[in-house]
């Protein structure tokens, strides 16, 4: 129920203020007749008690959005009212009300100021008794201190559960930021897993068939042999395309996903198949001792000799071969692809995507990429991935 009236409350403010003023102003009214008829009250009488009330209670609508002036304004007429000696009467509680809001609005030293004001006011309200009662005012200024606490309560109350939507909505913020940042590394890897995978084997397959349309009338075998290897080329990145895609759309609530093909990604295992069927000369070397790689380390490797060799095939024009050399040393493995084409990478910010695919995925086991053309001619891509001890 109070949760459902705080959320009323901040649409409807003029509404819920003048409501909280409502029993004090029926009470005004239903006082208002006595002063007409008892004699203590001649001095202001019916109308100017009804406008003196009026005074006072009429700011009061506006005690939360400006408590301060609200606080002065009421203060200073029952100031003059208590010059003029007229005794205080309900609407006078308007003081007691407006130090209340500015104790709950505002900062502790005008709520102080507010519960000093409100106290010299007691004081004043009760000189006219001769003498004043000690134990009536000390009563009267517990009460007015009792109202003075809670408005501080209020006060922190309020300030707390600001602080806690303020980190609930900040706490929203980040997470849409890992969300959003999160949302972009996935595009990113989707990005390259699709280039990898079209790139180099249309790559391979407009080879093979620009290959197989000059064999076709002079040597029927080559070309033979060229249709076979863009029919294979072709079921490969088909293959590889559905196992992308299966692990985009798989969904762990789903019970068809168990059936998913889960074939592992390609390795060094499988360096040897792609190097050829490359569609190209290529010349591969190991040298050191092989170390134990993880299946993500595998997987760059893999994917950064594709791309370089699809690169040769783009770039390096008719009759280019390439180089494919992985040297195992102590602390990194170093993997060089070279060709002696004429091709050489795109200016920056024009052509596809390849060398940043391979930067990024290298770096992200601590290695670094090179690729540049060679002095002699040709182009080469140097990496070097840092190895466990």
């Amino acid at each position: 129920m109070f949760g459902k009236i705080r959320a009323w409350s901040p649409r409807r403010r003029m509404l819920v203020d003048v409501l909280w003023v409502t029993p004090l102003i029926a009470l005004c009214v239903a006082l208002a007749a006595s002063y007409s008829t008892v004699p203590t009250s001649a001095p202001v009488g019916m109308v100017g008690y009804l406008l003196l009330s009026t005074a006072l209670l009429v700011p009061l609508f506006w005690r939360n959005s400006h408590p301060r002036t609200v606080f002065a304004l009421v203060s200073l007429i029952s100031f003059a009212q208590w010059l003029a000696g007229i005794n205080a009467f309900p609407a006078n509680a308007s003081v007691l009300v407006a130090m209340f809001a500015m104790a709950g609005r505002c900062a502790f030293r005008w709520a102080l100021a507010a519960g000093l004001v409100s106290e010299l006011g007691i004081f004043l309200a009760l000189s006219y008794w001769d003498p004043v009662s000690l134990g009536m005012f000390l009563s009267c200024s517990f009460f007015v201190i009792m109202i003075w606490l809670t408005g501080i309560y209020a006060n922190t109350r309020h300030r707390y559960l600001e602080s806690l939507e303020e980190r609930a909505e900040r706490a929203e913020r980040e997470r849409d930021q890992q969300a959003r940042m999160a949302a972009a590394a996935e595009r990113a890897r989707i990005a390259r897993e699709l280039h990898d995978v079209v790139a180099h084997n249309v790559s391979v397959i407009i080879v093979q068939a620009d290959g197989a349309g000059f064999a076709i009338d002079t040597d029927p075998n080559q070309a033979r042999q060229a249709v076979h290897a863009i029919s294979k080329t072709g079921r490969d990145a088909l293959a590889e395309m559905r196992r992308l895609v299966g692990v985009l759309r798989e969904d762990p609530a789903d019970p068809a996903s168990e059936t998913a093909d889960y074939t592992p990604q390609p390795g060094l295992a499988q360096l040897e198949d792609l190097v050829r069927g490359s569609g190209l000369p290529v010349d591969l070397r190991v040298t050191g001792t092989p170390h134990a790689l993880s299946e993500g380390e595998q997987l760059a490797v893999y994917r950064l000799v594709q791309e370089a060799l699809t690169n040769t095939l783009k770039h390096g024009g008719p009759g280019a071969s390439a180089t494919v050399e992985m040297e195992y040393g102590m602390r990194e493995l170093v993997v060089r692809v070279t060709d002696d084409g004429r091709g050489a990478a795109a200016p920056p910010g024009v052509g596809g995507h390849g060398l940043l695919g391979m930067r990024e995925r290298v770096s992200m086991y601590g290695g670094a990429v090179q690729a540049a053309p060679r002095p002699g001619g040709g182009f080469e891509v140097l990496a070097r991935l840092p190895v466990a001890a």
